[in-house]
């Protein structure tokens, strides 16, 4: 016998104790075979949510707008708009809707058999796209029995099993239990409505509650998260960054959302409000607060820059370039207008050298960070569900770009001896990322602030210009170059290039980005390249509302295509009870596919025909006598 069959022959050995005879392995197949002729179960894309919880929290909800579509399917002929939408509404919030039905005196037995019946109408309609057992799984355990009871029962059958059925809600009603059960169905329908979540990257930043994000999404059952640019700073803070964390708090100084870091996390700014008040002028442009981070942060960001001149990043050294007795800064040749003089810890002669004082208020923090539970639990996750990429399902899912050359060709970066581009890079950058969140080394940490914010960094790609935004008044200046890949895959020949580097080709592959806010109302659209790029940067931040025209975009994949939904702007939870409306929602129905998708055309399929050749090899060892079976274990 070979090496190749004995391994093999080993490989069996183990899969025949999951398997113990040749009943069990042609059961198995059996089971295998039928799964591959369901359909491809729907998929839900959102990105770039920048901590704003509700509004991501109604995007969970409403999957987007399918269970309002699903709703219209089935109840279209019996139900008005109106009483549609009370129906979506109390899946989507049911402990709410519910307590507002009994204020309003409409929460009778007969209104509870009615809305009870309805949910089990479309929990079944939701349920035929997955095999019994991953339903019964998908149920609570509480009412596991009865929801079963429930879901597979239908029109046509005996009149004493409807009445059983009947009687069943009658029961749950009697009981006191409707709320409950209510609540569970809405659970149910939710997750049966989307089968798989993907996050293109940056939960973190702008908004205030990034951490209730995190939390929503470690009771999803099924999510990947693709690391934005900044979920990459966070990472970094909490693996021991100080220039990371430090652009954190001037992030969320600048944006107002300081709650985080002190309240949820448990990182106090105490020190480095004290050491500001005693250090800079208040009478100016800039808080104190905000002027002792920024000097900090860019301090650290000169001494990373310093360490590692393959990154070419020296024109971004311009702490040192300030005259701050002139008022001025000299930035490629020329000198700006500074919107402050005030640099009291500024010294010429060691420009990116921290004070005494500024030293130890960055080493608390970065105890702090360290030593946050909450905070290491979260960005756990982020590592746990993360990658900078994902090759899913014929689609690429990843921030912002694979950083490029202008004539198109994937832009080097050099690491040591060696040279990183295209899928290599990427590769290379989450060996990285992941390497500082284990080692903690210099290095590995300086490099996620480059993937933050470097030159050719994948999840930022562009030339960022923050000291300019800061401190300097000609706004000329603040423009930020972009990688040239953000146009030019654009050019379908470009995008299938992108496509082919992660062994994809053919008309129903994409790629997937978010990052790059689209200008809807300049007429800016997010399908690119004939169909091959989809930007849905979803827009929840609410700054870029007034740029964009709208809230953003998500997209869903199901077995008949894929469609891109464009958000109107989310106003609350309340309003959402109050008027009984949804978010307003155009959908973009971009692509069909020649026949609905089975499981058996997705990378799911590919898994289990393996799952299957590797069972009928066994059936074959044990009809052959290579292998003897064991029917007690």
């Amino acid at each position: 016998m070979s090496e190749t069959s004995e391994a093999d022959l080993r490989y069996l050995e183990l899969l025949s104790e999951k398997f113990p005879t040749a009943q069990a392995a042609f059961t198995e197949i059996i089971n295998l075979e039928a799964i591959l002729n369901l359909p491809k179960a729907t998929e839900h894309f959102v990105s770039d949510i920048h901590g704003e919880y509700e509004a991501f929290e109604h995007i969970l909800n409403n999957c987007s707008g399918v269970i309002r579509e699903r709703v219209r399917a089935i109840f279209r002929m019996e139900l008005t708009t109106d009483e549609q939408q009370d129906l979506c509404t109390l899946i989507y919030y049911p402990s709410a809707k519910l307590r507002r039905m009994k204020e309003e005196g409409k929460a009778t037995e007969e209104w509870y058999a009615i809305e009870l019946t309805r949910l089990v109408r479309l929990a079944r309609y939701l349920s035929g796209s997955y095999t019994r057992s991953k339903v019964r799984k998908a149920m609570p355990v509480s009412y596991a029995y009865i929801i079963d009871e429930l879901l597979h029962s239908s029109p046509d059958e005996p009149e004493a099993r409807q009445l059983y059925h009947q009687r069943i809600i009658t029961s749950i009603i009697d009981t006191g239990s409707a709320d409950d059960f209510i609540g569970s169905l809405a659970r149910l329908i939710k997750r049966l409505a989307v089968d798989r979540l993907h996050i293109v990257g940056d939960i973190y930043d702008r908004g205030p509650h990034a951490e209730r994000i995190i939390e929503r999404l470690m009771r999803y059952h099924s999510v990947d998260i693709q690391w934005g640019n900044h979920d990459i700073l966070w990472m970094g803070a909490a693996a021991g960054s100080p220039v990371c964390l430090a652009a954190i708090i001037r992030n969320n100084i600048h944006y107002d959302a300081l709650e985080i870091l002190e309240n949820s996390y448990g990182i106090s700014l105490r020190e480095l409000a004290l050491f500001a008040e005693r250090t800079y002028r208040a009478d100016d442009v800039l808080t104190p607060f905000e002027k002792a981070i920024s000097v900090i942060m860019f301090k650290l960001e000169g001494q990373t820059i310093l360490r590692h001149p393959n990154w070419q990043m020296e024109g971004r050294l311009l702490l040192g370039s300030i005259d701050a007795e002139a008022g001025t800064v000299a930035i490629g040749g020329r000198s700006y207008e500074l919107t402050t003089t005030d640099f009291p810890t500024l010294d010429p002669e060691h420009p990116y050298e921290l004070s005494p004082d500024e030293k130890t208020v960055v080493e608390g923090l970065v105890e702090a960070a360290r030593s946050s539970e909450r905070l290491q639990r979260d960005i756990g996750f982020l590592y746990d569900h993360g990658s900078i990429y994902l090759v899913h399902n014929r689609n690429v899912l990843f921030h912002a770009c694979l950083p490029m050359k202008p004539d198109g060709s994937f832009n080097p970066v050099k690491h040591g001896s060696r040279l990183y581009a295209g899928r290599d890079y990427l590769d290379y950058a989450e060996r990285v990322a992941r390497t500082a969140w284990h080692q903690h080394d210099q290095m590995s940490l300086d490099w996620m602030w480059y993937l933050w914010c470097g030159r050719f960094s994948p999840l930022s790609g562009r030339e960022v210009r923050t000291f300019e935004r800061t401190y300097v008044k000609d706004r000329s200046t603040w423009a930020e170059p972009r990688d040239p890949y953000f146009s030019l895959v654009n050019d379908p020949e470009v995008a299938d290039r992108v496509l082919a580097e992660f062994g994809l080709a053919g008309p129903h592959c994409h790629i997937v980005n978010g990052h790059t806010p689209v200008h809807a109302s300049e007429g800016e659209s997010p399908i690119r390249a004939g169909g091959k790029v989809l930007v849905i940067d979803g827009g929840f931040c609410q700054a870029y509302h007034k740029t964009t025209g709208i809230a953003g975009y998500t997209l869903i994949a199901e077995n008949t295509g894929m469609r891109i939904k464009a958000h109107r702007p989310f106003s609350s939870i309340k309003d959402v009870l109050d008027l009984n409306e949804d978010i307003v929602s155009d959908t973009d129905k971009f692509e069909y596919e020649e026949k609905p998708l089975l499981i058996d055309d997705t990378d799911t399929g590919k898994d289990i025909r393996q799952q299957i050749q590797d069972l009928r090899a066994l059936l074959d060892a044990y009809r052959t006598g290579v292998l003897v079976e064991h029917p007690s274990r």
